[in-house]
């Protein structure tokens, strides 16, 4: 005959430490977060030691930020996926496909203003600059009459 006796404990009851930090868990970070803030505002040191908690039990980096990117990443990815619906892959192609169009003639579009715009910056550079040189080709003429003047009073 064999006896049985059992050397688990008995389930008991969880302290208010335990409850909290269960019940903040199950909240997620931003719940540690905003205890913590709390703790900040109404007696600080009590925000302290929640901070330092959180960073001694490792809930402060917890990879719950990073396990949301990943699905945002594996959400992206889902669009590449075939459904199975064979009249919703045609349209989910045909759709893809046309604004890769659009996407493509948008860029072409833009390329064309960006060209438009340095050709008329440089008309604009080339049109001062020939002022100015009209301007300096004046002054130039302008100097050169006073040169000669002075040359023909001083001869006469």
């Amino acid at each position: 005959m064999t006896s049985y006796t059992s050397t688990a404990p008995q389930p008991s009851e969880q302290g208010w430490f335990s409850r909290s930090e269960s019940w903040l868990d199950s909240k997620g970070k931003g719940a540690w977060i905003a205890a913590m803030v709390l703790g900040f505002v109404f007696f600080w040191p009590v925000g302290l030691a929640l901070l330092f908690y959180m960073i001694w039990s490792k809930r402060m980096f917890s990879k719950s930020c990073s396990t949301r990117r990943k699905s945002w990443a594996r959400h992206g990815m889902s669009a590449m996926t075939p459904s199975g619906n064979s009249a919703f892959d045609a349209y989910k192609a045909d759709t893809l496909q046309r604004l890769e169009q659009e996407q493509h003639d948008f860029e072409a579009f833009l390329q064309r203003l960006r060209a438009a715009k340095d050709k008329s910056e440089f008309d604009e550079f080339m049109h001062e600059r020939a002022l100015q040189n009209d301007d300096e080709a004046i002054e130039l003429d302008d100097e050169d009459d006073d040169d000669s003047s002075s040359r023909r009073s001083k001869r006469h």
